[in-house]
């Protein structure tokens, strides 16, 4: 029989004999791969199964875990371990869809209909040894195709009246199903090899959903859960679950009264004393850092009229996000973003060239509809503000722009002690607007800016803005976890729609290109994020509350007051806690307040004129003079 060549990443080829399938060329030719390789993907994107035989000489990557394609792969097929587990101990239960997702308690879910019986968190242990006892057995996974009919027919004698509904909805005239041992389930692939692959996982979280999403059809038990190649990874992720509860910043905003949520305003945040601070801290540092750069600050109205978010696009591409009323029975909207309001003060004055680039700043609140059931602290709100750049440069000054842009989003991520970062170029999504010329300048232009940076980037394919591309800058947290929050836009379309025009050199009317920034992404997420980075322990700088004062006994309060005022007077954030109570009791307090320092007053430090310090972190107690102490503060500042 013929031989095929099978081109791997580092262009060297190797043989395969026809009708062989790709696991037995890895079986052959990269052993090492064997219990590692998930899937393959070939040259024209498609992923496929191990599997799978070759018919034509092809180039190919064989996916692991490393790999995000291959996570999706492995984490695909843990749901089906847990959906067969289920039905092992529950003959009668009933599956619907089992998806990988990227955000929740959970790497997948399986949506199950178990009838009368009731599951509970009780029940996981039990559905978990069974996932253990099918990957002991180390089942191959084989994959068959049927027509549409003989799919439902099958689904439909084997009681299972979702996979039938769903089958129904498809356009296809074949559907394929995914076996392990004599179990199955619709699916359309790719899945592993074999169950033996799926070594670690853990049943995370039970919850009650409804088919389709539609409360008008049956509840359904969610069963969420993670899953990874061996124990290490999987005790690792646990570990990291466990401190992310101890950061979580809705948590630790409640216990240092940072901020709340009430019933009256469902998604919209109240920020208390201290937390309103630390948000005036953000956004005086940011105003800062605009101002040595060239920016000028502006402020545009929270309501609209209606025509300005038609002629901006917004109406036809952002109206389900936002709220709308009426103003003498003329139809406004609140704004979701402050873009076009900025365009309006621009074209309120005549440009030239010799203006350009023109940077206006705006920290604006803008308020967008969520659904109640994404709402998730500071992290998806339905009011924010926006640290908001809108910059209009012609178009043979945009690519040092957007390179300025770059350097000022990092050194703003390194004031807060952010060292790694991941970058993105999205692309034009299927929902957007102007013209396919206007967009690949654009985007070429993110691509050579961020490549004479030296910057490595990725790509989101589709996932730009509907007026242009974006840069995404991802930081890392102390946990390892990657949050999206500055972006980079180029746009050549909303310009256009306001007609917004400079005199340029040649004494002619040009329109200049406009480009979106924002770094921190939002006030209140960036805030979120430093909360569950910091583990609410913040730097001086940008702490509430830098200093406590406690008092050994009452007879030492005179003396905590005139430390108190002196450190006030010079602009610290100093608090005094002068109860009746024991001096631990008040320093345990103090620590648990996440207070920078914790100043101790009692005779001896009465007595001479000193006090005695204790940083956050650290067990010893230091003596020193206030002026000591005040240069130390100023020093760390």
């Amino acid at each position: 029989m013929a031989n095929l060549n099978i081109t791997l990443p580092d262009g060297s080829s190797k043989t395969l004999e026809s009708g062989k399938s790709f696991l037995e060329f890895i079986q052959l030719h990269l052993p090492f791969l064997k219990e590692k390789a998930l899937a393959v993907t070939v040259e024209n994107g498609q992923i496929l199964d191990l599997s799978y035989i070759p018919t034509q000489d092809v180039k190919v990557n064989f996916l692991t875990f490393d790999d995000k394609e291959g996570r999706e792969v492995f984490h695909h097929s843990s749901a089906h371990l847990l959906g067969m587990a289920v039905q092992r101990i529950w003959p009668h239960a009933r599956l619907t869809v089992g998806p990988v997702i990227e955000n929740g308690p959970g790497f997948f879910f399986y949506d199950i209909d178990f009838g009368e019986t009731v599951i509970s968190p009780d029940d996981l242990p039990k559905i978990e040894a069974e996932m253990a006892k099918i990957v002991k057995e180390d089942l191959l996974v084989n994959r068959w195709e049927l027509t549409r009919e003989e799919a439902i027919e099958k689904f439909k004698k084997e009681n299972e009246p979702y996979k039938a509904e769903l089958i129904a909805g498809f356009e296809s005239t074949t559907v394929s199903l995914y076996g392990q041992g004599s179990w199955y389930d619709l699916c359309r692939g790719p899945h592993v090899p074999r169950t033996g692959l799926l070594k670690s996982f853990k049943l995370t979280a039970i919850s009650g959903a409804y088919w389709k999403g539609d409360s008008k059809n049956q509840m359904l038990t969610r069963i969420y859960g993670v899953s990874f190649p061996n124990k290490k990874l999987l005790d690792e992720y646990l570990f990291l679950i466990e401190e992310a509860k101890k950061r979580d910043h809705r948590k630790l905003g409640k216990e240092l009264d940072l901020f709340s949520f009430q019933e009256e305003a469902p998604g919209f945040p109240f920020w208390h004393p201290k937390g309103t601070v630390l948000w005036n801290t953000l956004a005086s540092y940011i105003r800062e850092e605009c101002f040595q750069r060239g920016y000028q600050e502006i402020k545009t109205p929270a309501i609209l009229n209606s025509s300005l978010w038609k002629r901006s696009g917004h109406w036809e591409n952002f109206k389900e996000n936002m709220y709308f009323t009426e103003i003498d029975e003329v139809d406004f909207a609140v704004k979701p973003m402050n873009c076009p309001g900025c365009s309006l003060i621009y074209k309120y004055h005549m440009h030239s060239y010799r203006e350009l680039p023109l940077r206006y700043m705006e920290l604006g609140t803008v308020h967008r509809h969520e659904l109640s059931g994404v709402l998730h602290g500071l992290f998806r709100v339905r009011a924010f503000t926006q640290d908001d750049a809108h910059i209009y440069a012609p178009l043979d000054k945009v690519e040092v722009e957007v390179e300025n842009i770059i350097d000022f989003t990092f050194d703003v991520y390194k004031k807060f002690g952010f060292s790694e970062f991941k970058t993105f170029i999205a692309t034009r999504p299927e929902k957007s607007q102007g013209s396919d010329e206007d967009w690949n300048i654009a985007t070429q232009a993110l691509h050579d800016a961020l490549r004479k940076k030296g910057i490595e980037y990725g790509i989101k394919e589709g996932e730009g803005a509907f007026y242009g591309p974006k840069i995404e800058f991802n930081i890392k947290d102390s946990l390892g976890r990657l949050w999206q929050c500055g972006t980079v836009q180029i746009d050549f379309s909303m310009p256009s729609r306001f007609e917004l025009e400079f005199t340029a050199s040649d004494g002619k009317k040009h329109a200049p290109v406009m480009i979106h920034r924002a770094i921190y992404g939002s006030l209140e997420r960036f805030i979120g994020i430093l909360i569950e980075h910091f583990e609410g322990k913040f730097p001086l700088w940008l702490n509430p509350t830098q200093i406590r004062i406690v008092t050994v006994a009452e007879t030492h309060n005179s003396y905590a007051r005139e430390v108190y005022d002196d450190l006030h007077s010079k602009d610290f954030r100093v608090e005094m806690d002068l109860r009746n109570e024991k001096i631990g009791a008040k320093i345990r307090d103090s620590i648990m307040k996440r207070a920078n320092y914790t100043v101790i007053v009692g005779d001896k430090e009465m007595e001479s004129g000193t006090v005695s310090i204790r940083k956050l972190g650290e067990e010893k107690t230091e003596s020193i003079s206030r002026d000591g102490f005040l240069a130390l503060l100023k020093g760390e500042l």
